[in-house]
């Protein structure tokens, strides 16, 4: 064992501080890029837990969202269906409007109770809001039906009217499971509620294929939504993936589901406001970082200093005993990383509970890990200075 690892174990009081700051700068830099990519999870949750294999855009989309025209024309499924190893086609279909919850005779008694008190919210959980819908075909193993859906949530909503309600938006929306409920003016059913599907803009609505045309709002132009496309064998999905664009001569893309699921997370942090906030944030882990990290390794250089001063009378160089603390803020950068992901971990299992998404690219949590040993090094860097006052002399007083 190194005599600098020695040094943080038998006295790893001294550099607490540095590892804690470094923890927490790391948390304050993973704990909103989990938001962010989450928050995106979120919105194309249904598509990535999808059946699908492949993903359909319009020739010009870079993303499923805010990345240029995604819809098709109509008579590409059928030249998508051409292909043999393809199973399924399917179009991704939505609307939106003004949903509105309809309250009990209790509610409505408390209501009116409240309304005479004068209080706040007289209103008494009456609540509208504007909901996005995402369509599904009803049917057990289709491609359009996610894969965490069981066999009584396909069947629920195959039901009339039944509709699908993340667990989270229920409390906006003033609803529970088996409620009813106002869309554009026309009574549905909370069929089934999903977790892990949350929508932090607006609420969204899961309903079947079925249940949307009976409700006037089947898309039946000649254009569609991105295709959703099943095939035999997944493995084969970037060769089938390839195929179908040398078919499509340009007039689609086809994406495996990863390939989607990449680009949708980029269009994220190319949106200037996200960028400008995890820039900030990582700038102020690294002041902060360097700051503390900085300030504690000095402090602990200063109360070790006879040490070096002894081995420096041993005969120990001065190039030798920078060696050792910059040994030192390394392991120092170490361990801060392995404290800062116990801390996201633990925020993560928070945020889960209460149904907020999170998601960590493995390409970011490793530039997070770099990013805090460089800070470690740096702030070992600016604390050599010190050993100038590790004088064999200074031993005799």
């Amino acid at each position: 064992m190194s005599l600098a690892l020695a040094t943080l174990l038998y006295e790893w009081r001294r550099y607490m501080a540095a590892v804690v700051a470094l923890a927490f700068s790391g948390l304050l830099v993973l704990a909103q890029v989990g938001i962010f990519v989450g928050i995106g999870k979120g919105f194309t949750a249904q598509i990535d837990r999808a059946r699908a294999d492949i993903m359909i855009l319009g020739p010009g989309a870079k993303a499923l969202f805010n990345g240029g025209p995604s819809g098709l024309p109509r008579r590409m499924i059928p030249l998508v269906y051409t292909h043999p190893e393809v199973l399924q086609v399917a179009p991704l279909d939505g609307s939106g409007g003004r949903f509105q919850n309809i309250l009990t005779p209790e509610q409505q008694a408390k209501a009116e109770a409240r309304a005479k008190k004068g209080g706040k919210g007289g209103g008494g959980g009456r609540k509208s809001e504007f909901v996005n819908v995402t369509v599904i075909d009803a049917i057990p193993g289709y491609v359009t039906v996610p894969t965490d859906y069981s066999l009584s949530m396909v069947e629920a909503l195959r039901q009339p009217y039944a509709v699908a309600v993340d667990r989270t938006a229920l409390p906006r929306l003033g609803v529970k499971k088996g409620d009813k409920a106002l869309y554009n003016g026309k009574t549905i059913t909370i069929g089934v509620v999903t977790d892990g599907y949350p929508n932090i803009i607006q609420p969204t609505l899961v309903m079947s294929r079925d249940t949307l045309r009976m409700l006037g709002e089947a898309d039946t132009g000649q254009r569609v939504g991105p295709l959703m496309v099943q095939i035999r064998d997944p493995a084969r999905a970037e060769i089938v993936a390839a195929q179908l664009n040398k078919k499509g001569d340009g007039k689609f893309r086809a994406w495996t589901r990863q390939e989607l699921a990449d680009a949708n997370s980029g269009a994220m942090f190319e949106d200037q406001i996200i960028g400008i906030i995890l820039g900030f944030s990582a700038f102020l882990g690294l002041l902060i970082g360097v700051v503390i990290t900085w300030q504690t390794l000095r402090q602990a250089i200063m109360a070790n200093i006879k040490e070096f001063a002894s081995l420096r009378a041993l005969g120990v160089s001065m190039g030798d005993l920078r060696n050792i603390v910059m040994e030192l803020s390394f392991w120092v950068g170490i361990t801060g990383v392995l404290a800062s992901g116990l801390l996201t971990w633990l925020c993560w299992l928070i945020a889960t509970a209460n149904g907020v998404p999170m998601a960590f690219p493995p390409v970011l949590v490793g530039v997070v890990a770099v990013f805090l040993v460089v800070i470690a090094m740096l702030s070992g860097f600016l604390s050599l200075g010190v050993l100038k006052n590790s004088q064999p002399a200074d031993l005799l007083r």
